[in-house]
């Protein structure tokens, strides 16, 4: 029975891997979750400089999900080389750096940090605000979109995939812009932005106003733009949104999805992941089916 997808030209021993911010880049986890068993762990959000984040509160329980405005808060570039890389080299999984920047210069400043870096895949993150575009997150028109990916891939050899945003019109459009750059990959959904207000306080929930919603309410939405997607370009395609378990990771598969990454479920199940790695198998057996692969997209068969 084979669990491997092929990712860009990287081979995952199954199609299981962390949803960046959810996961910090495995050292909480790995006292819950053996880190071998996975098929790639997705780091945080890596930018040049360390960035603070939001202010507080900025996270609230919503029914079926929840809403973060973290404001993408990491340590930065130079810490993440000298101690989260070389923890994750200890365990046999591949090893994707999420890269998140204001601008495109503070992107392509981190994606030359670890041009020589022994990592497997970038996941460029525009979600991102960009300053520089009035506040238009790179991933909302398909123009700046087009601009980021090719000037990613001009200084970089590591392949690279786009994290869109669902918070756009037509998310095919986003999809065929990467792919037209040059993107080897996609992944989505990233997070849906939303509000919620304290009725007894009367006032916002999170002090950013906003947030952006996950959990299992955003799944049906996920996986219907996964399918577009995947009947819209010819790369791989890496679900996420609302997976809890291994009969939403077949979903998102059955759909078009190459891999799945695990996000939400982490904070309330930290093994979620190693999970859904075995009910794959289980699934795979079930169905006597001898290779995942040929799951990807059959809905659009």
């Amino acid at each position: 029975m084979n669990t491997k997808v092929n990712i860009a030209g990287v081979e995952l021993k199954n199609p299981v891997m962390t949803a960046s911010g959810t996961f910090g880049s495995g050292m909480e986890y790995s006292q819950f979750v053996d880190l071998n068993k996975l098929g790639a762990v997705v780091t945080k959000g890596v930018a040049n400089v360390a960035w603070p984040g939001n202010p507080t509160p900025r996270i609230a329980e919503t029914y079926g999900g929840m809403l973060n405005a973290i404001g993408l808060q990491n340590p930065g570039i130079d810490v993440f080389l000298k101690r989260d890389l070389p923890f994750l080299k200890n365990f046999d999984t591949k090893v994707i750096v999420n890269v998140c920047g204001h601008s495109k210069d503070e992107y392509l400043d981190v994606v030359k940090r670890l041009a020589n870096e022994d990592v497997d895949l970038l996941e460029i993150n525009i979600s991102c605000p960009n300053v520089k575009e009035g506040g238009i997150a790179f991933g909302q028109r398909p123009e700046s979109a087009y601009e980021i990916t090719k000037a990613v891939k001009e200084v970089t050899g590591h392949p690279i995939i786009m994290k869109l945003s669902p918070n756009v019109t037509d998310i095919k459009e986003m999809a065929k812009a990467v792919e037209d750059a040059g993107a080897d990959a996609v992944s989505l959904i990233n997070t849906i932005t939303g509000m919620k207000i304290d009725i007894e306080r009367q006032t916002f929930a999170l002090a950013n106003r906003t947030g952006g919603l996950s959990g299992p309410a955003v799944k049906p939405v996920a996986v219907r733009m996964v399918n577009e997607v995947a009947n819209t370009v010819k790369i791989p395609i890496i679900g996420m949104g609302g997976i809890t378990n291994a009969e939403d990771a077949i979903e998102f598969i059955l759909a078009g999805a190459t891999a799945v990454s695990v996000g939400t479920a982490n904070f309330f199940n930290p093994r979620a992941t190693e999970e859904i790695v075995t009910g794959i198998e289980d699934y795979l057996k079930r169905h006597n089916c001898d290779d995942i692969n040929k799951l990807i997209g059959i809905v659009n068969k």
